[in-house]
């Protein structure tokens, strides 16, 4: 059996969350598989101030997008050729999932999807943190060893987390999908309970028109206090 190597997949440029596994810029494979993955996640618990508790309950605040932290290594300098190349060559790559720079379209770097063998993708998020440690140099200075720590956090889009959750009540956010012949007004009686609270909604998503709907169309619905 070959030997599954773990890749990067980098979003493709010109295009939102679009990967290609076959284009070799929009791919990163790890030379050496890593021996650790390390994910993390952070959630927030806020005590309830009351007296003469020791252990009073605990309200979910929220929570932060979960981390994965890797070390890759690269070596140029096993390779047969007698004049070795630069191990820069695989770190750069990395390097570019930092930067605007090749991705000037979106405006930010972007996101990359991790997969390994049968764990397929298994991370999706963006390059928060990089370190570079070159550890062998030739005569002339060329780098042909390195390490890269990686640190990704985790990336999705608002519509597709709200997507996942389970959420029954009106004051949480939600997302709904218009069928044909709904408007804004019915929408809102349906989630809301009243048919005039159509406005947050229009005003989340950039509506104009509260009754010219497609269907199929995806709509954010923000949660209303004290309705």
């Amino acid at each position: 059996m070959a030997l599954e190597q773990m890749k990067i997949l980098v979003e493709l440029a010109g295009s939102t969350l679009q990967f290609d596994e076959k284009n070799s810029e929009g791919l990163i494979v790890a030379k050496f598989n890593p021996n650790r993955l390390t994910v993390s996640r952070s959630v927030q618990w806020q005590s309830q101030k009351v007296a003469k508790r020791d252990c009073p309950e605990s309200q979910y605040t929220g929570s932060e997008p979960a981390t994965l932290s890797v070390e890759l290594f690269f070596d140029t300098y096993d390779d047969p050729e007698k004049n070795k190349k630069s191990v820069r060559e695989y770190t750069n790559k990395l390097h570019y999932l930092t930067t605007v720079k090749k991705h000037g379209d979106k405006h930010r770097p972007p996101v990359c999807r991790l997969i390994w063998g049968t764990m397929s993708v298994f991370f999706q998020g963006v390059l928060q943190q990089l370190q570079n440690q070159f550890t062998l140099f030739m005569e002339d200075g060329t780098p042909v060893r390195a390490t890269a720590t990686c640190t990704f956090r985790q990336w999705q889009s608002n519509i597709s987390d709200l997507k996942e959750q389970d959420l029954m009540s009106a004051d949480v956010a939600k997302v709904w999908v218009v069928k044909r012949g709904q408007t804004l007004a019915s929408i809102a009686a349906k989630e809301y309970g009243d048919p005039r609270k159509w406005r947050p909604i229009a005003q989340a998503n950039g509506i104009d028109d509260p009754v010219n709907l497609h269907p199929g169309a995806i709509l954010a619905l923000p949660a209303l206090r004290n309705i």
